[in-house]
């Protein structure tokens, strides 16, 4: 397999090594160069090209690469908010202030409220006890004569994170001179596993603390209520349960709380008032339960807790009750100067049956968690802590591929850039129905709180289609399905599956948001793209690239560094619910009848498209927020490339007839098209048609390439549609014309490269000339459809802007490129669309790796780029389109 590799899913980012040491109270180290960055990253490439047969140098390399991401701790990028446990919308916990030390602040959910988390470290040897996460210091402080204990703060060491793994690096001091300090590393997991689904739709996270030292440490851990309601006056009730492993293993132990009174699909500050928290631990640790300050002031004094529970059921705040475990570690018990390591893994679960109602086609229906075909909770609980080495290695097998594949592609930052978006897209997904018949819901973050919204999960898709496009499948169904049921009266193509997560009950009466062209043009463009991932000939073909040649199986851990860093998998089958591929054969076959079973749908959304996106009316495009227009340029492109779409999904079902006609309609509409989207002096495109000495990020025109339109030729005429790759057509007689080759011509591109290079800002590039701000998401679309010479610069802005923006809150798709990166209102985050930072990856998996072909011609020459007077381009093209009468009265 490509780059399948073993080690570090801890280290696989920070290769920064000149990580300065922190000071109590000052900001977390901004390290220094990427030079071993970009080391580590070529090092894991060449282990991945070496063939297997070479085991000894592979093997040798492959160490080689852990010693240097050994020599690391910090990440490339700064941002203002890391994830933790970010698994769902409702399991979803936040870094807050990130480039401060992880005490300044209480951990947070996506929306910016606090969260009751916390964690402290004691020395037995010294009275000191040290804050580690969040801020249970107030609790202890001040310290008073008689209170056995003084607070101290340990040397932050900075963060490190990739897809999955967020690791949080501490030092501290010894209570003698004659020994090192300790080194304790909190690592938070929410796995990505693309080769596994189940794994994927387990709603629980895994924290580990890792200690390595010659002196004792004790560790605290608690939670609060505010994990199973976000209104802070709920009453909540809770429990301590504990299971067995089986086979005289001991077994966890459990905190459940939940609220008393559980309001069935309701929020409240977009939390959950329904289902149950779940805080788990190994048998062998110390539980308590009780009053907040009580309890952290209790294991300060004496390093412990006392296995006792509080079962005065109250509200989140009234005395606030925490759920909390303890753990010692012995260190000492080793030879004078030799570092003793151990740790403990604690997981955070969040369950829900039902999780949503959905307007299926038999009716509404309480859907069930996709867990809940294979397990009980109990077992759930079981399973997933005793999955921890497999979930670990699989997420980490995935976030190294990850990571060598950005850095192809793009730079040293680009990997940083799609490991902190990887977590937020899957983040705001539930895993529903049953393994046979998966469906997969998409709350859209923060903005409107829709249900499946089509113009939420176009820009996300990018993620998909590189990481699994089965699940994208999964995400398409519900639509599919409800728009077939005839429970949707509009002929375009709805807006979303529901006003507000977690109610997918549809819109009866048609009054979804208005954005017919935007929608039609959205869910053809996917539909093709995920057809195509079936389609084309590649060994993934229709799933992951992540998959393992051979299944893996569990090895026991090195431990020359705490075990979760040292993880490898080696050939055999002991692990369980991985997901299968299909052959190429059994995927086109898929394919066909995917489009078959709703055919009728994208042929009436493409007869809207006919009548109404060459010329659309005034509406909404997905950026809304940017208001109603007319003769929207970028709009109407993605329409009509929907038409072209339209006619490749009819050549896949043999349909001859429908595929010329959608042929013909598009490609009359796109040299139309061209006459009135571009400015007079063809230098750019313009927002709209009519809007003359304006311009815009033409983020569309990523589909055109994505869809393969750029390498793929017409079907030669009076043949059927192969089902065999697409590879194997060829044109009876080529193009002579170069300028010919695709749909979209290709000075459409260059123009509009050169023009991004032109008005990029210090943050990036803008959305369009009435303001400064952009999305980030389009961003990326665009710069995947540019000569390099001109993604760089913008990629390095991208870059800067989550090492210096202002922003408090998972990352934004949507800030100012100017000033402090701000948010522009209104102020969107944590959202799923940042799946689109994965545009380019997605492209490079696109048409069996050869649509990047179709756009070499943006590198021939890469010292073409023009430098433009952008302002006087732009006051010439606006004289020259006013009309006669507005001459005059000037």
């Amino acid at each position: 397999m490509r780059g399948k590799l073993s080690g570090d899913p801890s280290s696989l980012h920070g290769p920064r090594p000149e990580c300065k040491y922190i000071s109590p109270g000052t900001s977390p180290p901004r390290c220094l160069n990427t030079l071993h960055h970009r080391l580590l990253i070529m090092c894991l490439f060449w282990t991945s090209s070496i063939p297997a047969s070479s085991m000894r140098l592979k093997t040798a390399l492959a160490a080689a690469c852990l010693l240097l991401s050994a020599l690391s701790n910090c990440s490339i990028l700064t941002p203002p908010v890391l994830p933790l446990l970010v698994r769902n919308p409702y399991l979803s916990t936040w870094l807050a202030n990130a480039r401060e030390v992880p005490w300044s602040k209480w951990p947070m959910f996506w929306t910016g409220q606090e969260i009751g988390f916390s964690v402290l470290a004691s020395v037995p040897e010294s009275s000191q006890v040290y804050p580690l996460l969040g801020r249970p210091q107030d609790s202890l402080l001040p310290v008073q004569p008689g209170d056995g204990y003084n607070v101290s703060f340990p040397i932050y060491l900075g963060a490190k994170y990739d897809a999955s793994t967020t690791n949080l690096s501490y030092s501290i001091p010894s209570p003698n001179s004659s020994s090192k300090p300790a080194k304790l590393v909190l690592s938070f997991l929410s796995p990505i596993t693309p080769t596994s689904t189940l794994r994927q739709s387990l709603p629980a996270a895994y924290i580990t603390v890792f200690v390595e030292g010659t002196f004792n440490v004790n560790i605290y851990i608690d939670v609060n209520g505010q994990w199973a309601s976000g209104d802070r006056g709920s009453q909540i009730a809770w429990q301590l349960s504990q299971s067995s492993f089986g086979q005289g293993k001991p077994g966890l132990k459990t905190w459940a709380f939940h609220r008393q009174t559980e309001l069935l699909f309701t929020e409240y500050l977009d939390r959950a008032e329904w289902g149950t928290a779940h805080f788990s631990a190994p048998a062998d640790v110390r539980h308590e339960s009780g009053t907040s300050a009580l309890l952290r002031q209790r294991f300060s004094r004496t390093g412990t807790l006392q296995n006792e529970i509080d079962n005065n059921f109250r509200s989140i705040m009234d005395d606030e009750p925490v759920f909390a475990f303890s753990k010692s570690f012995i260190l000492n018990n080793t030879s004078v100067g030799l570092q003793s390591t151990d740790s403990v893994t604690f997981t955070m679960a969040h369950t829900q049956d039902p999780v949503i109602q959905f307007a299926a086609a038999r009716g509404l229906t309480l859907m069930r968690p996709l867990w809940a075909s294979s397990f009980s909770t109990e077992q759930l609980l079981i399973f997933h802590y005793l999955d921890f080495e497999t979930a670990s290695t699989l997420a980490y097998n995935y976030s190294a591929q990850l990571a060598i594949d950005a850095y192809q592609s793009g730079a040293a930052d680009y990997v940083d850039i799609v490991a902190l978006s990887a977590r937020q897209v899957m983040g705001s997904t539930i895993f529903t129905g049953t393994p046979d018949d998966p469906i997969i819901f998409m709350k859209e973050i923060s903005s409107d709180g829709n249900t499946q919204t089509i113009d939420v999960l176009f820009p996300s898709f990018p993620f998909f289609l590189y990481s699994n496009p089965k699940w994208f499948a999964y995400l398409l169904e519900p639509l599919i399905e409800h728009t077939l049921s005839g429970q949707y009266p509009n002929k375009y193509a709805m807006h979303d599956l529901g006003a507000h997560f977690p109610n997918a009950t549809g819109h009866p009466d048609g009054r979804d948001e208005y954005m017919p062209v935007e929608e039609c043009g959205n869910i053809l463009i996917m539909g093709l793209a995920l057809v195509n991932s079936f389609r084309y000939k590649d060994k993934h073909a229709g799933g992951s690239l992540h998959f393992f040649d051979n299944p893996p199986e569990e090895t026991a851990p090195s431990l020359d560094e705490p075990k979760a860093f040292t993880l490898q998998f080696k050939g055999g089958s002991a692990v369980k619910y991985l997901d299968t591929e299909e052959s190429d054969q059994e995927g086109m076959r898929i394919a066909k009848k995917w489009v078959n079973r709703s055919y009728g749908l994208w042929k009436q959304w493409t007869g809207y498209l006919v009548d109404y996106s060459l010329e659309p009316e005034n509406q909404l495009s997905t950026d809304d927020f940017a208001g109603w227009l007319p003769l929207q340029t970028n709009l109407a492109l993605k329409g009509i490339i929907g038409i072209h779409a339209m006619s490749k999904l009819a050549e896949i079902v043999g349909n001859d007839a429908d595929a010329k006609m959608y042929r013909n309609i598009s490609k009359s509409y796109i040299a139309r098209w061209e006459e009135s989207g571009l400015s007079r002096d063809k230098t750019h495109a313009k927002v709209a048609y009519d809007w003359y000495g304006s311009w815009t990020t033409l983020y569309n025109l990523y589909a055109d390439s994505l869809l393969c339109f750029r390498v793929e030729p017409e079907k030669p005429k009076g043949t059927n549609f192969d089902l065999g790759p697409p590879d194997k057509q060829k044109p009876m007689k080529p193009p002579q014309d170069d300028e010919q080759i695709g749909f979209v011509p290709k000075h459409v591109y260059k123009l509009q490269s050169d023009w991004y290079y032109n008005v990029r800002q210090k943050y990036g590039l803008p959305l369009d000339s009435r303001h400064l701000y952009t999305k980030t998401d389009w961003e990326f679309f665009a710069m995947a459809v540019s000569a390099r010479t001109v993604r760089e610069p913008i990629l390095q802005s991208v870059a800067r802007w989550v090492n210096e923006t202002v922003t408090d809150r998972p990352l934004t798709d949507l800030h100012m490129t100017e000033g402090r990166g701000e948010f522009p209102g209104p102020n969107f985050f944590a959202r799923p669309v940042v799946g689109g930072h994965f545009a380019f990856l997605a492209l490079e998996r696109a048409c069996g790796g050869k649509a990047v072909d179709g756009l070499k011609f943006l590198d021939e020459k890469p010292d073409s780029i023009p430098l433009l007077d952008v302002q006087g381009l732009l006051k010439i093209d606006a004289w020259e389109g006013l009309e006669i009468d507005a001459w005059e009265e000037l």
